[in-house]
């Protein structure tokens, strides 16, 4: 993958991410709301940052800013780092661990209409560097 070709599939996968986490973000505030009551924007980016409700988003949250520092770099990131960047999206999203954030994830992604919408878009973008699986015997 060329450069500029990396560049621009990190941009195009950063704003698919963005749209996700905003996705995954509005699921968990309901969630908390229910649990501690309502809060306002101020207060939600508070509990984002610090309450450990929403800690296992932030693992998405720190490869998205990881995504967007290569995409805004005074030189572009290389192929191989952008491919880097894709495999680690794709680990996390789509693992099957057993970890905090694959299983809140799959939760979400059984849960939320607008979580797999935003999944399918984050896909996409993934499959445009990714090999094709063969087929399960």
């Amino acid at each position: 993958m060329e450069a500029g070709e990396g560049r621009e599939r990190l941009r195009r996968l950063s704003a698919r991410l963005v749209a996700l986490h905003a996705a995954l973000l509005a699921r968990e505030r309901v969630s908390y709301e229910a649990t501690y009551g309502p809060t306002d924007a101020a207060g939600l980016l508070r509990h984002v940052l610090e309450h450990e409700h929403f800690a296992w988003l932030r693992s998405l949250s720190r490869l998205i800013a990881r995504i967007d520092e290569a995409v805004d770099a005074r030189e572009p990131a290389t192929g191989a780092d952008a491919g880097k960047l894709l495999a680690e999206v794709d680990r996390l999203l789509r693992s099957g661990g057993t970890d905090v954030f694959a299983t809140r994830y799959r939760e979400a992604l059984q849960e939320s209409p607008e979580v797999v919408m935003a999944h399918a878009e984050v896909v996409r973008v993934l499959g445009a560097s990714r090999p094709a699986r063969p087929p399960s015997a």
